[in-house]
């Protein structure tokens, strides 16, 4: 169990910040957004007394602004495994949220997402920071979520406008959700909190916990902590969830060096499609732990549950016991992953991706829906048949994140990359591919 204070060195194991150039265009760009948000005409009515948009059309007193971002992950071992506390491989990437904030003199919390909306939330509600059924699977969930947290921690919360934007893709596997929690999280803690805008938040940990609350209380979707993580730590990590609170290891992964391209394979199905489906896997592997006397089956031993396989399958049926096996020895796997990349060993690594990719779809059965249509519409399933197919042995694929869609990540060789992008986007009909990094700065906000 770990239990001392949170000791992190953002720049580790993380590239360099993006570029100036990069930071500059997103400024301009939320810049006017802001501006076209929160510039309109005096209004007196509360929000909640009046139509939603009202809140926006209140004069507002604005303070300094805070830049806020936070990258989106790629999921490189261990699929369904850190809700039930395994191990993963995590990585934060170069695809990002971004927003920018101010206090604004009113009692109201005003975000203008792009593409997703406006939320007003009516800080003179006493119970405000209680969660809304109606804004279950929404991002005013979210910014309420991490709100409430911050309150919940100490903070004081105040008004403020904030407007977003985003080159992380929804929907597609790469934790835009969590990505956009941990730069809300950032952006109240350098707006609200008592030591003022920093670099990164005072403890990256707490804050990925308190976005994987907000995830399950307030939008709905419950699972593990491990894009939280990956989000606002940064670079590529080893991530154990056996404690109370999870341990951040950094891992040597340069897949370049080693010849290789990680490449990310857009189903073009959203994945947040299937909640229900994604929110069976953590609680089918809960039902196995729960009849063997636990509350996860990380705190089951894996010699426990394979001498009561019988028992498992003959109560609780054939999937939910698949699902278990699949998470004993996915974690077997994170590990002798994470040997193969200590002792530079690549080829060792895929290996086991390959493996991995392969258990998520025959026995965590992860990849395509199970619902009506899932017989003619497997499109995951189908990237995945394409990805085996071009590459062999000679690379690896699996479905990433929580599947039912969302991406395909792929290794391949940094000879083929050419060839085998212009073939799956000439198979699937459309722009598919995608070449990531891996490594990428954690969550940060500064004030401008």
């Amino acid at each position: 169990m770990m239990s001392e204070p949170w000791e992190w060195e953002p720049a580790a194991n993380a590239r360099a910040e993006a570029s100036d150039v990069v930071v500059a265009a997103m400024q301009a760009r939320l810049e006017e957004r802001f501006a076209a948000a929160f510039g309109g005409a005096l209004g007196s009515a509360r929000p909640d007394a009046v139509p939603r948009d009202a809140a926006f059309a209140r004069r507002a007193s604005h303070g300094p602004r805070v830049l806020a971002s936070a990258p989106g992950r790629l999921e490189l071992a261990g699929n369904h495994v850190d809700h039930q506390g395994g191990q993963v491989i995590s990585a934060a990437i170069d695809e990002r949220l971004w927003g920018l904030g101010a206090r604004n003199g009113l009692d109201v919390i005003r975000v203008s997402m792009e593409g997703f909306g406006e939320a007003a939330i009516d800080l003179s509600d006493p119970s405000w920071d209680a969660p809304r059924p109606a804004e279950r699977g929404t991002s005013a969930a979210l910014v309420r979520g991490m709100a409430a947290a911050f309150a919940a921690a100490g903070g004081h919360v105040r008004g403020f406008d904030l407007a977003t934007a985003a080159n992380v893709p929804a929907g597609a596997g790469l934790s835009s959700s969590a990505a956009f929690e941990m730069m809300v999280g950032a952006a109240i803690e350098a707006l609200l909190g008592a030591g003022g805008a920093s670099a990164v938040p005072a403890d990256p940990v707490a804050l990925a916990l308190a976005g994987c609350r907000a995830e399950g209380a307030y939008f709905g979707k419950g699972s593990g902590a491990q894009d939280q993580l990956a989000s606002a730590c940064g670079g590529v990590l080893l991530l154990d969830f056996a404690g109370e609170r999870p341990q951040v290891s950094p891992v040597p992964f340069d897949a370049a060096a080693h010849g290789y391209a990680l490449v990310l394979v857009d189903s073009r199905h959203d994945h947040s499609f299937h909640t229900d489906e994604f929110c069976a896997i953590p609680a089918d592997m809960r039902a196995v732990a729960n009849l063997l006397g636990a509350a996860r089956l990380g705190d089951v031993p894996p010699e426990r549950f394979f001498a009561s396989l019988r028992q498992v399958r003959h109560e609780l049926g054939d999937l939910r016991a698949l699902r278990a096996l699949h998470y004993y020895d996915e974690v077997a796997r994170v590990a002798d992953q994470r040997l193969a990349l200590d002792l530079g060993d690549f080829r060792a690594f895929l290996a086991a991706a390959r493996v991995s990719g392969a258990s998520s779809a025959q026995f965590l059965q992860s990849v395509s829906s199970h619902g009506e249509g899932g017989r003619a519409h497997q499109p995951a399933m189908a990237i995945l048949g394409l990805c085996s197919h071009l590459l062999g042995e000679r690379g690896a694929w699996r479905i990433h994140g929580g599947g039912f869609g969302g991406s395909v990540l792929a290794f391949v060789p940094t000879g083929e990359l050419d060839g085998f992008t212009a073939a799956i986007d000439e198979m699937l009909g459309y722009a598919a591919c995608s070449v990531v990094e891996a490594g990428a700065p954690g969550v940060w906000a500064r004030e401008l």
